[in-house]
């Protein structure tokens, strides 16, 4: 929790009527600084407690990294509480989210933490206290699969429980189709996180971060994943249908590839309980693996990727990776570092960094939307491709059987 919390208000013998408990402005729940807590005027070793609050989960945060130096491997800290630098230290839960429709949708304002510098943050899935419902609970994991830092959370007093098992066969399919989605973008959002440790780029990101676009500037319902990947999340119960805002240009949907060319503006989407729209920006390529049950495993399974063209025939896209635990990977020259281009007719790798953590893993196949017309025949490094398919109806190019060495500069 990372601060002082007291079932006491204050103090048993009361606080002092003075400007430290009674300021100017004072938090909604509780309506006075000490409520969970100590007298803000209570003395500690340095000063007052109310100019020291705040600073607990950071400083905790930081003295729990301290395990960097004792494992040599990077520790996992989760705070509660923050404050700004946080995030050099911890990743961010919001704390005792109600499991309610309305907690769902205030939790995708608070994936700005990635503006503030805490990139790894999330709210308790399904949430914490009060009792969920099936519905509710499929739609909290279909937008917690899109949460930087992913958790089901439970109080133990509520009656209902939140394992998906719990729930009848065709919510526990729509959680797995969900938690199975996250698992395939794991190498991505790896990707992403590389960015924001080196540059302070943002992984979970408002949509005003299209500064070009008036539009987006207001809208807090739907949210981005790097520049490449938008989320629109179910956020009403019953709906079945969603209106959802796209930035002007193409997105493609990445469950089915099919294109919405959009001038900037909202498109009725359907949504069923099984469904969370996500879409794909044109001119974006995606890494991504096949999932298997923990993430050690999937380390070791093939790559794919998803090309989505841009209007002109072209698409960009990186992959990150290194061993997943060391220390100093970047600083110390110790990963390997892939781009992904697309353009005239073909898809090429180019590793510009390799330190042989990719040497034993292969692209296993890709998906490429936007492509106009069938091809006659796909090549990979000059042979032949049997394995692969063509869909006129969404313009979906997609090969299978690849055993391209992800260490090597390879061409599609």
């Amino acid at each position: 929790m990372n601060e002082p919390a007291s079932f006491v208000q204050g103090s048993v013998e009361g606080c002092p009527d003075s400007d430290l408990e009674n300021p100017p402005y004072t938090p909604v729940v509780g309506g006075q600084l000490n409520s969970g807590t100590l007298c803000m005027s209570a003395q500690q070793k340095i000063s007052v407690h109310y100019n020291l609050h705040n600073l607990y989960g950071l400083t905790e945060a930081y003295a729990t990294h301290a395990l960097l130096k004792v494992r040599r491997k990077r520790p996992f800290v989760l705070s509660r509480s923050s404050y700004p630098g946080i995030g050099r230290f911890s990743a961010v839960w919001t704390g005792d989210v109600r499991s309610d429709w309305e907690q769902l949708r205030f939790s995708i304002p608070i994936l700005q933490f990635s503006l503030f510098g805490v990139p790894l943050v999330g709210a308790d899935i399904c949430g914490f206290g009060g009792n969920t419902t099936e519905e509710l609970c499929v739609r909290w994991m279909q937008l917690g699969a899109f949460y930087p830092f992913m958790r089901n959370h439970n109080d133990k007093p509520n009656a209902q429980p939140q394992e998906p098992y719990v729930f009848r066969q065709r919510a526990q399919a729509a959680m797995r189709s969900a938690l199975n989605l996250r698992y395939t973008l794991l190498p991505f959002l790896y990707t992403l996180f590389h960015h924001a440790h080196t540059s302070a780029e943002t992984v979970a990101r408002p949509l005003f971060m299209f500064p070009s676009d008036p539009n987006s500037q207001t809208i807090d319902k739907q949210f981005l994943w790097g520049s490449s990947l938008l989320i629109s999340p179910v956020l009403e119960q019953g709906a079945v249908e969603l209106a959802a805002y796209l930035p002007p240009g193409t997105w493609y949907s990445l469950h089915n590839g099919q294109p919405f060319y959009s001038k900037g503006q909202y498109l009725l989407l359907e949504a069923p309980l099984d469904t969370i729209n996500v879409h794909v920006r044109e001119g974006r390529i995606i890494p991504q693996q096949e999932p298997a049950l923990t993430t050690t495993a999937s380390r070791t399974n093939p790559f794919f990727l998803t090309v989505a063209l841009s209007a002109g025939g072209w698409a960009w896209g990186d992959l990150f990776w290194d061993d997943g635990e060391s220390v100093d990977t970047f600083e110390m020259q110790n990963y390997c570092y892939v781009i992904f281009t697309a353009g005239q007719s073909q898809i090429v790798s180019d590793p510009l960094k390799l330190n042989g953590e990719l040497d034993s893993l292969v692209l296993g196949g890709l998906q490429v939307f936007g492509v106009p017309s069938p091809p006659r025949y796909v090549l990979a490094n000059g042979e032949k491709v049997r394995d692969f398919t063509y869909r006129t109806d969404t313009e979906v190019l997609t090969v299978t059987g690849l055993a391209l060495p992800m260490s090597k500069v390879f061409t599609v």
